[in-house]
């Protein structure tokens, strides 16, 4: 993980005392928002699947705290939770990255490990954190979620239907849990990026013309905005996050 400083002047947010729930934090998306609400004066908890995938030693010296967790699983959730209560008594703000993308065959070919599989990483993990995060936020009168669903949610391009059905019912999900949420000072939505410009997606797609794609940082502050309280009215919202074509 690297330095947090370059983060300090990108965005007027101030998130001091703050406590911060990033899941999916190995992520080249989930590492940089711990990055950023760290340096922006947040407590910051992560979770992660694989110890390879994330400098634990370096996070714990930047004052974050790591926690292993499947997010498809409700015990490990139900433990995560459990955990964060003890230690900071209240979950402020969640950002949930998990998720996954399999893509390249059609509906015919796609196996029901593979359907199982989007819906498990898109959508089963998005309901297990929320459905666990929610009541500390409801008891508190406070809470920010975000959840990152995708452009695919609303415009499918053919070849992707488990990751296309997936994403669409986030974006349903979060709808309808913001509704639910409307009056305790709660706000959950959702952010729709197209192709994010990371190195797994550069290798992935070799001959793609990066510069169409969306920068991390830039993806960071939208949501960055959502935690924030000058977002207080929006909710249930599904944000498309795409480059002026």
């Amino acid at each position: 993980m690297g330095s947090v400083r370059w983060w300090r002047d990108m965005t007027k947010h101030d998130f001091s005392g703050k406590i911060v729930l990033i899941t999916g934090s190995s992520g080249a998306v989930g590492s940089k928002l711990l990055e950023f609400f760290t340096a922006h004066g947040a407590s910051t908890i992560g979770t992660y699947l694989d110890e390879k995938s994330i400098d634990i030693t370096r996070s714990k010296s930047e004052g974050i705290d790591l926690i292993r967790c499947n997010t498809t699983e409700n015990a490990d959730v139900t433990s995560l939770v459990s955990t964060i209560t003890k230690k900071h008594g209240r979950i402020d703000i969640l950002v949930n990255t998990v998720g996954g993308y399999i893509g390249g065959k059609s509906v015919v070919h796609l196996e029901e490990k593979e359907w199982n599989k989007m819906f498990g990483l898109n959508l089963l993990s998005a309901f297990l954190i929320t459905k666990h995060v929610l009541p500390l936020m409801l008891q508190s009168g406070y809470g920010k979620i975000v959840h990152i669903s995708s452009y695919t949610g609303i415009s499918a391009q053919g070849l992707d239907s488990a990751y296309a059905s997936s994403k669409a019912g986030l974006i349903r999900f979060v709808e309808s849990v913001s509704k639910e949420a409307k009056d305790y000072n709660l706000t959950v939505n959702c952010v729709l990026p197209s192709i994010i410009d990371t190195k797994s997606n550069r290798k992935m797609m070799p001959d793609a013309n990066f510069k169409q794609w969306i920068k991390i940082d830039e993806l960071v502050n939208i949501i960055a905005f959502l935690s924030s309280d000058d977002s207080r009215a929006i909710t249930g919202s599904a944000i498309p996050v795409l480059k002026p074509t």
